[in-house]
């Protein structure tokens, strides 16, 4: 019995696909797909010609299956086994669908395994897509989605992407609890995104980094990046910075990165470049070789509160004055067990071991930092120094508990209300940049800076 409007209708009801009744008959699936053809998901691959375990590349035969499911509205069914593909164009209305851990779709020639132009409405979910390694261009991805809205990726595996796993541009959907590992370059790489909900995934073993959220040129973009676990991203490609993070945010405005845990990454673990309105909530990071959380050159507004931080060269940096980096909250994070050097491509002239540090129109306040070999809060750079108020924070065994830039031409500082215990070379002491050049100014001698206010800290 052919595929007629009727027999979709009524698949419809039992899936749940919606199909529009005015529509003309669905015929393009042909007299081979029957009703046993049906899964309860959609029409099985197998009734379209697509054989699991095969060792051709089916690439021909699977692009026929995706467009005439797609064309008829129906999701199409990979039952369990191996596929040899490559280059697969996804059109609007693609659902792909398959058995978690056991429909395999291996890449099977060069370039991407499957992308989209211009497609809506596409779903990947329940398949394994491996790369085997091969390398490929850092323009693309092997899952790779170009201009597109409800672009879903769901409960997939991506393996040994010989470049970037997924590459998404200008995309508006969701990439939900997929499992990525071993990729050459980035895990997932957004640039200018429309939209984008990027949730409980797990990545593992990057070789560059981890999640990237880029844009073009500096504007909103709005992406959520929430609960995902992140470990061990390295810097294969080397550099000072641009590799080696589990999340990178460029030029990317009211990104909200939250609830996500890091562990083990050569230089950050989430970093915004120019990203302005930058939320970091409640993160959980470790072992981290650079700057734990990162705002840095011109960005204005980040709020980066509530989370933990064991294990980095510096816990927290506000930074890039110089270059407009300005405006944050820094509250309620616990920051401890600092590392006394950055790791090898970093500057060598860069300060480690430093807890938290910031130059302007920030307020740091309710954070606890222990166990800091330089200083436990660095309050200016130099000159880069302005409206900056550090209250209410605990500082435990660091050499020099707050240190506040004290040259000629740094701007205003409020130091107060803190707990400064078990810092030997002083609780707030007044530096030339990396250079101590008073003794404690919580002791007695704040009041020959006429720019600071330092009182009612606790010492011991």
């Amino acid at each position: 019995m052919d595929l007629d409007r009727r027999h979709l209708l009524a698949l419809s009801l039992a899936t749940g696909t919606l199909t529009d009744p005015g529509a003309s008959p669905v015929s393009s699936i042909g007299a081979s797909a029957s009703m046993t053809s049906m899964t309860a998901l959609g029409v099985n691959a197998v009734y379209l010609g697509v054989q699991p375990g095969s060792p051709d590349d089916q690439s021909q035969v699977l692009q026929r299956a995706i467009e005439r499911a797609s064309g008829a509205g129906v999701p199409l069914v990979l039952p369990p086994g191996v596929y040899r593909a490559g280059h697969l164009a996804l059109p609007t209305g693609t659902q792909l669908i398959g058995m978690p851990g056991a429909t395999r779709v291996v890449l099977a020639q060069d370039g991407p395994l499957a992308s989209t132009n211009d497609a809506d409405y596409v779903t990947l979910s329940g398949l394994s897509f491996e790369g085997n390694g091969s390398p490929r261009s850092n323009r693309e991805g092997l899952l790779h989605f170009r201009r597109g809205r409800r672009i879903r990726i769901e409960r997939c595996e991506l393996i040994a992407a010989g470049g970037h796993a997924i590459m998404l541009e200008q995309v508006e959907g969701e990439i939900a609890g997929n499992v990525i590992v071993g990729p050459s370059g980035a895990a997932i790489l957004s640039r200018d995104a429309r939209g984008l909900v990027i949730i409980g995934n797990t990545v593992e073993n990057a070789g560059n980094n981890g999640i990237l959220i880029w844009r073009s040129q500096s504007g909103d973009d709005g992406t959520l990046v929430a609960d995902n676990r992140i470990e061990a991203i390295d810097a294969k490609d080397g550099g000072s910075g641009q590799n080696g993070n589990a999340i990178n945010i460029f030029q990317a405005g009211n990104v909200m990165v939250r609830g996500n845990r890091i562990r083990s990454a050569a230089f950050s673990a989430i970093r915004g470049h120019s990203a302005s309105n930058l939320q970091i909530i409640n993160n959980s990071c470790s072992d981290l070789g650079e700057v734990a959380l990162y705002a840095e050159f011109g960005f204005e507004g980040a709020v980066i509160a509530n989370n933990t931080v064991d294990r980095a060269a510096i816990g927290i940096s506000v930074t890039n004055f110089d270059h407009g980096g300005r405006l944050a909250v820094v509250q309620g994070n616990l920051v401890r067990n600092l590392l006394p050097k950055r790791p090898a491509g970093a500057n060598p002239d860069d300060v480690a071991g430093v807890g938290i540090a910031v130059e302007a129109d920030t307020a740091v306040t309710g954070n606890v930092v222990e166990q800091a070999p330089n200083v436990g809060i660095g309050v200016g750079w130099g000159q880069s120094l302005r409206d900056v108020t550090v209250t209410s924070n605990i500082v435990r065994a660091a050499s020099i508990g707050i240190a506040v830039s004290v040259v000629p031409g740094a701007g205003s500082a409020l130091i107060a209300n803190n707990l400064i215990a078990d810092a030997p070379q002083g609780a707030v002491v007044g530096v030339a940049w990396k250079r101590p050049v008073t003794g404690d100014l919580a002791r007695e001698g704040a009041d020959r800076f006429a720019q600071l206010r330092i009182g009612a800290n606790q010492t011991r």
